[in-house]
């Protein structure tokens, strides 16, 4: 409440000062068990783990969400979704090739309980899914819960964390956000991040305004302006209107948009910016990013392995083809690593993944699996913005600050790496904020496995002692006099009691 309600302002990341922070562990609700294996869980999540039922009385007719004995029922229903997810992306497919991995990555603005997200698995598309906390109670926790990708986050006032042109997709359904509002500037801000070619998906007002203006307790002609408006910015955008039946519109970002920002009108709304990625707490504008030529993508999953354009095309100055390819050969040498020493990994068991530092996103290539996901992290102070390449993979990422908290709920990965994350925040901020924040976001009995120097791994191993975490150290694969070592935690399953309020 202590920030303007204008512009979602007071949704966006706020974060604590020094001496508000909380330095305690957060300890699970009662009754906390272990999720459902996917994918029973996209379907069931115990009660106990996020034991919230508002969404269930305020979305009841919508079959968002059900409560059942001690199981919450996500039937895979949604606003816009009256005879299920499943049949709604049916419906997409015929317009959007969604079988044969031209679309890897999509953005979900405004998810709800992330049913598009949920259900793009089976079909082998990763969406990055985010809403708002609001009133609507818990619902990203929720879609994480039911092991889907999905941050908290919200359009108002800053630049979505992502690099430009990183999604295939982009989709809204009835998100909420006021697109034809601020001059465009949400739009604008979707534009950035979808990549040449991608496809924008509108489901919702105010799309079939003839039908619904009144039940919108809207007048027609302010509903049919507001489509009017949207349609005037996709223009200017210069994305191609492919498709509009019924409550669905779908427009296509042009893969060559040159000689269309040259027309009258768009060289004026163009951005004077230099870096199209350097969005950390950068306000959004009403502007355009220059248009970019739409990089010559693999489908997946060949473009897993493949170079990414921007290597090729040098927009890295600091990675090679071959820092690339070596890059691979170790992050498969690591990663059988740590399948020998933790058999769980590769399993069902370790869902939700996150990668602290992820580098080219190699790691993350490595356990590429339908039983997991993986959050690549690429930290906001690293020396090499890397999350563009990681996104041309096909993989999924978001910037972040690990002096700050990341935005999730509470338990909500099981299985967090982090290769010289240490190393990198020293001097930053303290090794206890970054574990206490790991601690939270870790599930009970989730692993995690640290890669650093052996004088970092001991202090953190001292401090996670205090933390209800076991610990082993172990050598690095090429043998005991190699500095970097490996850490090996397991979280201890513990929950809170009412009688503790400390």
């Amino acid at each position: 409440m202590a920030f303007p309600r204008e512009n979602m302002t007071y949704r966006e990341r706020h974060c604590p000062a020094e001496n508000e922070k909380l330095h305690c562990l957060i300890p699970a609700p009662k009754g906390y068990v272990t999720p459902f294996p996917w994918p029973k869980s996209r379907d069931y999540v115990p009660y106990a783990n996020a034991p919230y039922k508002s969404l269930t009385v305020e979305k009841a007719v919508q079959n968002w969400i059900q409560f059942q004995g001690d199981v919450f029922k996500f039937p895979g229903g949604g606003t816009m979704f009256p005879n299920g997810a499943s049949a709604y992306l049916d419906e997409l497919a015929s317009i959007i090739p969604l079988a044969d991995g031209t679309i890897r990555t999509a953005l979900d603005t405004g998810c709800g309980v992330a049913s598009f997200g949920a259900y793009l698995m089976d079909r082998n598309i990763l969406t990055m899914s985010f809403a708002p906390r609001d009133s609507h109670e818990a619902q990203v926790q929720f879609a994480l819960e039911r092991g889907v990708p999905a941050v908290i986050g919200v359009l108002g006032t800053i630049k979505l964390p992502y690099p430009s042109r990183s999604f295939d997709m982009a989709h809204c359904s009835r998100c909420l956000i006021p697109w034809e509002s601020n001059g465009g500037m949400y739009m604008m801000e979707v534009d950035r991040v979808l990549r040449p070619g991608g496809y924008w998906v509108l489901s919702g007002p105010p799309i079939n305004w003839s039908r619904y203006y009144q039940t919108w307790k809207r007048s027609k002609q302010d509903a049919e302006e507001d489509q009017q408006r949207i349609e005037k910015i996709a223009e200017m955008l210069c994305w191609d209107k492919i498709h509009e039946k019924e409550d669905i519109a779908i427009w296509q970002k042009k893969a060559n948009s040159h000689s269309c920002h040259q027309m009258d009108g768009h060289a004026s709304k163009t951005c004077k910016v230099e870096n199209a990625d350097d969005v950390w707490y950068k306000k959004m504008e009403s502007c355009i990013i220059p248009p970019g030529e739409a990089a010559q993508l693999k489908k997946f999953p060949e473009r897993l392995f493949a170079i990414p354009p921007r290597i090729l095309e040098g927009h890295d100055p600091g990675v090679t083809e071959e820092d690339y390819e070596e890059d691979n050969k170790l992050w498969k040498k690591h990663v059988d690593t740590y399948k020998r020493v933790n058999k769980l990994i590769g399993s069902s068991r370790y869902r939700n993944i996150m990668d602290m530092n992820a580098g080219l996103g190699s790691f993350a290539a490595r356990l590429d699996s339908p039983r997991s996901w993986v959050m690549n992290v690429v930290p906001t102070i690293s020396e090499r913005n890397t999350l563009g390449i990681i996104y041309e993979r096909g993989l999924i990422g978001i910037y972040h600050d690990w002096c700050e908290a990341f935005s999730t709920y509470p338990r909500t990965y099981d299985l967090i790496h982090g290769y010289g994350i240490f190393s990198l925040y020293q001097n930053k901020c303290g090794v206890e904020d970054i574990l206490l924040e790991m601690d939270r976001i870790l599930r009970p009995e989730g692993a995690v496995i640290l890669r650093d120097s052996v004088d970092v791994l001991n202090k953190v191993r001292s401090t996670v002692a205090g933390m209800r975490w076991k610990s082993k150290l172990l050598d690095h694969e090429d043998g005991p006099h190699v500095p970097e070592k490996i850490l090996i935690s397991v979280k201890e399953y513990w929950v809170g009691s009412e009688e503790e309020n400390s």
